[in-house]
């Protein structure tokens, strides 16, 4: 609970503690190249906590007077800040490709709110302890994370040209078998063929893998590469 009265002792050092935790979780956030980097997680905390402090320091003045019809509710300005803090997370989250990005920085942007808030009502002991758990999680667990198997995907798209000296286009099951003997399942499959020879396989391609994740092409498509009729190979990761 918020004490009615604080000292402008209790405001500095509300104010302090939520700059540094803030600014530890945004350093991890800028060491790893993200968006939400020192000064966006500092400024949405300590925004937090200056909005907190103010409903504090306006309790004394909350209540109804006899003569009057009007409530002062101080909550609804954590609770207003909450809601539009909602819509910058939103904005973080981008979708390209089929992949979502910016979720961790959506969370971590409602996370570091909900810490200003805590540092500013003066739940000092709470706030350090989500402090130090956001901390946990954004580095420690992202080193567990690293070493988890996951699964990646991807497209393939290959075009063939008119066979020369005897030659002839692989069949589709030739292509299917080529993929999956180096692991990759297949998730789409578009063929086009003019009159009876086959022109052009875009398939969509999914397989296990090892973190930390780095594009590059996969031996299979190299391999497939190789075949002479293949006049064009896209590959996107």
């Amino acid at each position: 609970m918020m004490p009615v009265t604080v000292s402008w002792e209790q405001v500095a050092l509300r104010i302090l503690l939520a700059a540094i935790a803030s600014f530890l979780i945004g350093y991890n956030r800028d060491e790893r190249g993200h968006a939400m980097g020192i000064r966006s997680t500092m400024l949405v905390c300590l925004a937090a906590t200056l909005a907190m402090l103010q409903a504090n320091l306006l309790l004394g003045t909350a209540g109804r007077a006899q003569n009057s019809f009007v409530m002062l509710d101080l909550m609804r300005l954590p609770l207003g800040i909450l809601s539009g803090i909602g819509f910058i997370g939103a904005g973080a989250i981008l979708r390209k490709e089929g992949m979502v990005h910016g979720a961790t920085t959506a969370a971590t942007i409602w996370f570091v709110t909900v810490l200003g808030l805590l540092f500013g009502g003066g739940q000092l002991w709470l706030a350090l302890t989500g402090s130090a758990l956001a901390l946990f999680i954004l580095w420690a667990l992202k080193r567990v994370e690293e070493r988890l198997p996951t699964h990646r995907t991807g497209s393939l798209a290959l075009e063939f040209g008119t066979p020369v000296d005897g030659g002839s286009h692989p069949t589709e099951e030739q292509v299917r078998q080529a993929l999956e003997s180096h692991g990759y399942a297949i998730e789409s499959w578009n063929v086009h063929y003019a009159e009876t020879a086959l022109r052009s396989i875009e398939c969509g391609l999914r397989w296990p893998a090892k973190r930390p994740l780095e594009p590059h092409t996969p031996a299979a498509a190299l391999d497939l590469n190789r075949i002479s009729t293949i006049t064009s190979l896209v590959w996107r990761e």
